[in-house]
């Protein structure tokens, strides 16, 4: 007889990121989706059962389940992105919940970045704003491939379905032209629990899933394992001991992509070629391991290899440079400026590096290209070229979001300034994306 917890081992995990603007009624869905899912404690739905009749409510407002920590960062006590764990009997999930406020927008990208989906919560009466778009572009230059179209407080505009048609043909035709690969919008009413986790009543000329629903079916088995292989190594194991004299691994995660006994690779950035003679994983030798697996890989020859360095197939390398096009998401509060000097971290090598170009900035109305902006200040999207002093191996992040992606740091303090995805931007590479093939490639 399994038990709940086997069960739930066995079930896929979704990570999944909320966004929208404020007052889109973001809280009730994440409260209620909680509420109805029967992943709220006892003394949890007491205390905000209690809070609410404080209030003069009758009933529970489920906002109060997210709201408290809410309340936190838009005081500026703190402006983390808040998670929240939950399962059903079909699939475990993280969520991250992003805030609304425009000057936080920059903590979608940390909730966003290793998301699988993202649902964007639209207010009916008010319909796709500014901060709808900017949600979208997050979502599509960190090439989340599903997004879900919440258009929520339907019961204020009495379910008409013209109003929701509107807002659904106007957001994904936003979302398209950025390269979205998939759109699902769902009509809801949050404080009323309509298509949240049961199907409404009130609008009988919907016939997709629900919210809950969705998130439960939704495919989240891309398969690294077919991505390029790519190894950072992380840390050099030289026991020295008299059981090991003459031991020498190179530990680490594998990034994506599958790795084997007697395959010839490459070490870069030098560009020295072994061959893999040994892999460790757990304390035993394997013949094979696969992303996202943590091994010692062990080589053929005694290459001067430290932490930072990159191993991939031979034939299979990544470009090497040390000039690193890309689009930036800005997140510190003081701005990025062209002469700027700062520190740049891929996977685990950290390289020193100065910005020699801001080309351009987003402008998220029309999509629009702002020439020669000089600088990137907090929440601004935009294009930089920078130098490095030491060589970088990375893949354009349109085909992998690990390796493809970078930090830009403040060398005075450590203070993340910029989050990086290297080559063409989202609109550029639109066109490209939507068909099997192109699908396939991109590493989620």
């Amino acid at each position: 007889m399994t038990t709940t917890a086997e069960q739930l081992s066995a079930t896929t995990l979704l990570r999944f990121a909320t966004a929208g603007s404020v007052d889109d009624g973001k809280s009730t869905l994440v409260g209620r989706l909680l509420h109805d899912s029967k992943a709220v404690l006892t003394d949890q739905l007491e205390a905000v059962e209690q809070a609410s009749l404080n209030r003069g409510q009758e009933a529970p407002d489920l906002a109060l389940l997210t709201d408290g920590l809410r309340a936190e960062r838009e005081q500026g006590i703190t402006i983390d992105v808040a998670y929240r764990y939950f399962a059903t009997a079909r699939r475990r999930f993280i969520l991250a919940d992003t805030p609304g406020h425009v000057q936080y927008t920059r903590n979608m990208v940390t909730g966003a970045s290793t998301a699988e989906l993202a649902v964007v919560l639209v207010d009916a009466r008010n319909g796709v704003v500014e901060q709808t778009r900017r949600h979208a572009a997050v979502a599509a230059l960190l090439r989340v491939p599903h997004v879900v179209l919440a258009v929520n407080k339907m019961d204020l505009v009495d379910y008409a379905e013209p109003v929701f048609a509107a807002i659904a043909e106007e957001f994904t035709a936003y979302a398209a032209s950025l390269g979205v690969p998939e759109i699902t919008a769902i009509p809801i009413s949050a404080l009323a629990g309509d298509n949240v986790v049961e199907p409404s009543a009130h609008m009988d000329w919907y016939g997709g899933p629900t919210v809950l629903e969705h998130l439960e079916t939704v495919p989240v088995s891309h398969d690294l394992t077919a991505c390029h292989a790519r190894f950072p190594v992380q840390y050099v194991i030289r026991p020295q001991s008299a059981e090991h004299p003459d031991y020498r691994g190179y530990a680490g995660q594998i990034a994506a992509g599958v790795f084997r006994v007697g395959e010839a690779v490459s070490v870069l950035p030098s560009g020295r070629t072994t061959t893999i003679t040994g892999i460790d994983a757990l304390g035993e030798s394997v013949d094979i391991a696969w992303a996202p697996q943590s091994v010692t890989l062990r080589l053929a020859d005694d290459i001067d290899i430290s932490r930072g360095d990159l191993i991939a197939l031979a034939d299979d390398a990544p470009a090497v440079s040390q000039d690193v096009e890309a689009t930036v998401c800005h997140v510190a509060d003081q701005p990025l400026s062209v002469g700027q000097r700062v520190l740049l971290k891929h996977t685990t090598r950290t390289v020193k590096a100065i910005v020699k170009d801001i080309p351009s900035r987003l402008t998220l109305d029309d999509l629009s290209q702002h020439p020669a902006p000089g600088q990137l200040v907090a929440n601004d999207i935009g294009r930089v070229v920078v130098r490095t002093a030491e060589p970088l191996a990375l893949d354009p992040y349109e085909y992998s979001r690990r390796t493809g992606s970078f930090l830009l740091i403040d060398p005075a303090d450590g203070t993340t300034l910029s989050a990086g995805m290297a080559g063409a931007a989202f609109a550029e590479a639109a066109e490209a994306v939507g068909t099997a093939d192109d699908d396939a490639e991109w590493d989620f």
